[in-house]
């Protein structure tokens, strides 16, 4: 038998159960993840995934629901109905600024 040592953390309980959860469908102990997780610590000498903010991108209309494509039109008009306008430049310095493209 493989020497073995246990690991003790602390996580909040939803997660736990959550996480558990997928596991037993997957077949996978939390002990094996755990596992799992180090194994590929040690192999990528660090995290096993990129650890940073989310970034965000413009949501295409084509994914939008007609509610959420209306709230959005809805905001559109209310701005222009304040005199709140912007040019094509100031959105394309916008969109570079913002996404990069």
């Amino acid at each position: 038998m493989a020497n073995t040592t246990a690991v003790y953390a602390r996580i909040d309980t939803n997660l736990k159960e959550n996480a558990e959860a997928i596991l037993s469908q997957l077949g996978i102990s939390p002990s094996s993840a755990i596992q799992m997780l180090y194994s590929q610590i040690v192999l990528e000498n660090g995290m096993p995934f990129t650890s940073r903010l989310p970034i965000t991108k413009p949501t295409a209309i084509g994914c939008m629901s007609r509610d959420e494509l209306n709230v959005e039109l809805t905001k559109g008009i209310e701005s222009m109905k304040s005199g709140k306008f912007y040019t094509v430049d100031d959105v394309d310095a916008e969109f570079q600024e913002e996404f990069g493209v």
